[in-house]
C-alpha cells in the first residue's frame, strides 16, 4: 500500500507528504527526522488515505498541494 497524508504542525499549517510506510515516516516527522518539519514539532497526524499503486498516491499529493485541492482538503478532509 501507498499512503498519502496531512500532518498538523505546531505553526498551525498543513504538511502534505506520502510514503509506502506510514508509520515510519510519522515517526520520523514526529523525532524531528524529517527537514521540512523538525522546526514545527510537535506534528499530529490528521488524515491519510491508502491506495494500490504508487501513482495514484503521488497523483492525489500532488492534487492535494494545487489551489483547487487547497478547496477541497479544507471542506471535505480537514
Amino acid at each position: 500500500m501507498f499512503y498519502c497524508y496531512i500532518l498538523k504542525l505546531s505553526n498551525n499549517k498543513d504538511y502534505i507528504g506520502f510514503s509506502s510506510d506510514l508509520r515510519q515516516r510519522v515517526e520520523e516527522h514526529k523525532l524531528g527526522k524529517v527537514f521540512a518539519t523538525k522546526k514545527f514539532l510537535p506534528v499530529k497526524l490528521i488524515y491519510y488515505s491508502a491506495f494500490f499503486t504508487k501513482k495514484k498516491a503521488l497523483d492525489f499529493e500532488k492534487y492535494l498541494k494545487t489551489a483547487s485541492g487547497f478547496a477541497f482538503r479544507n471542506k471535505r478532509l480537514v
